[in-house]
């Protein structure tokens, strides 16, 4: 059962209780019970909006795959905080391969993400590698 809420859920965020209750064939009574148990233990961390790249001004979307040049925790811990900072970076993953990190890096333009690719992801001292993978569409995602 929870599994259906959270599925109903994670497509429809602002859904109704009761309209949720009666999607996944519960009393809104239980249905609020359980969308509060899951909440309290974490498993639901909050609710987002989705937002139109297109109409928020984003015009560029592309992921980057970062390599550093040492392997430290000094090191991650700075590039991470880093990212953290850097407002265009809207995904920052630790990965494992011949890479440390994955970036989904949002801007409004290829002149801006230049900018971001040149003075601020090239420019810290813990970056060796950078490679960009432009996203030209994106027929799935549900991300939210």
């Amino acid at each position: 059962m929870d599994a259906r809420i959270l599925q109903v859920l994670s497509r429809e965020g602002r859904i109704s209780n009761l309209a949720l209750a009666e999607r996944v064939g519960l009393s809104a009574s239980a249905c609020l019970r359980r969308v509060a148990a899951l909440e309290k233990a974490g498993v639901i961390k909050g609710y987002r909006a989705v937002l139109s790249p297109e109409k928020t001004g984003i015009r560029f979307v592309a992921y980057v795959t970062v390599g550093l040049g040492q392997h430290t925790k000094a090191a991650q811990q700075a590039f991470e905080r880093a990212m953290e900072a850097a407002p265009q970076v809207r995904e920052c993953h630790n990965i494992t391969g011949a890479v440390e990190y994955l970036l989904r890096v949002e801007a409004e333009s290829l002149a801006a993400y230049k900018h971001f690719h040149t003075d601020i992801l090239g420019a810290l001292p813990q970056v060796n590698t950078l490679q960009t993978f432009v996203v030209m569409g994106s027929p799935k995602d549900l991300r939210a």
